[in-house]
């Protein structure tokens, strides 16, 4: 199987782990990864590199993603989505709608985000959500995360709750349903996560996403150097520089951030700033 990327639309109760699994046995390799995690509850974008594409999938998972949700006002949960155990809650009929999206307006920019404890980041060596499964109390320390943007759709009130449809762009580290967490406890009501769905990770997009029946049936991938040209800014290279390129020599190059150079078509690596008139090699694919 040829190095790419196969941009898949997950399902709903499967892990990313699980994903990537079946992909291993449509591509016949183990050779397999994945930008960016999304909880089995969660559908829409997991990118998963074959090959030599998976060293691109650092890149993918820095850059920005979008997301639709729904947020459940009037109560918490231990997972802060609809999946753990219920910790409290308060009647949130009074909120108005002018207080919800004042409340919002705080989790635009660059803030201060504390993840979820049932997370996969690690702690002492452990995975936060298996701490957790074991019954441990998990505190984890809030890092800065960026909201490029965040949309509140519709508002629905029903069954004793608030439900809202918030659209989120944001970079990478940021958790949704810290947000509905969050949220939650700004306005004094208890809020989780009742619905999440991946719409972009970077140029990758729900509508350019392949069910894993449709990957079963027809099984293909992103070719390594589509996908390089997708993610980055491009140079195709001289004879002479592709030459240096080859030998992962510096360059005589000015680059505002990581590019792809080609030769002839062929993806020959990423190169990036070393000084304001010198690029060196990020990641070399040929050779």
């Amino acid at each position: 199987m040829a190095s790419g990327l196969v941009v898949v639309n997950k399902p709903g109760a499967m892990t990313s782990h699980d994903v990537v699994a079946r992909v291993r046995r449509l591509a016949g390799t183990r050779k397999v990864g994945h930008a960016g995690t999304l909880d089995p509850m969660a559908t829409g974008v997991l990118v998963l590199g074959i090959g030599r594409a998976t060293r691109l999938l650092g890149y993918v998972m820095s850059g920005s993603k979008s997301y639709s949700a729904t947020v459940r006002l009037g109560e918490s949960r231990t997972t802060d989505d609809a999946e753990g155990e219920v910790t409290g809650g308060a009647d949130p009929s009074g909120l108005a709608e002018s207080a919800i999206t004042a409340a919002l307006g705080a989790f635009h920019g660059t803030i201060m985000q504390r993840p979820s404890a049932v997370s996969a980041i690690k702690v002492g060596g452990k995975r936060a959500y298996a701490r957790v499964r074991a019954g441990e109390d998990v505190e984890l320390a809030a890092r800065e995360v960026t909201i490029e943007d965040l949309f509140l759709g519709t508002i629905e009130r029903r069954d004793g709750f608030v439900d809202l449809d918030i659209q989120v762009t944001c970079g990478s580290g940021t958790y949704i349903r810290a947000i509905a967490r969050d949220l939650g406890e700004a306005l004094g009501v208890g809020g989780h996560l009742t619905a999440l769905r991946r719409d972009a990770v970077g140029p990758f997009t729900i509508e350019g996403a392949a069910t894993l029946a449709e990957l079963t049936e027809r099984f293909g991938v992103l070719p390594l150097a589509d996908a390089a040209r997708a993610l980055f800014p491009s140079i195709d290279a001289d004879p002479e520089t592709a030459a240096a390129v080859r030998f992962g020599r510096r360059l005589d190059l000015r680059l505002a951030g990581v590019t792809a150079l080609f030769d002839d078509g062929e993806f020959l690596a990423l190169y990036e700033p070393a000084t304001p008139e010198l690029a060196r090699p990020a990641a070399v694919f040929v050779g």
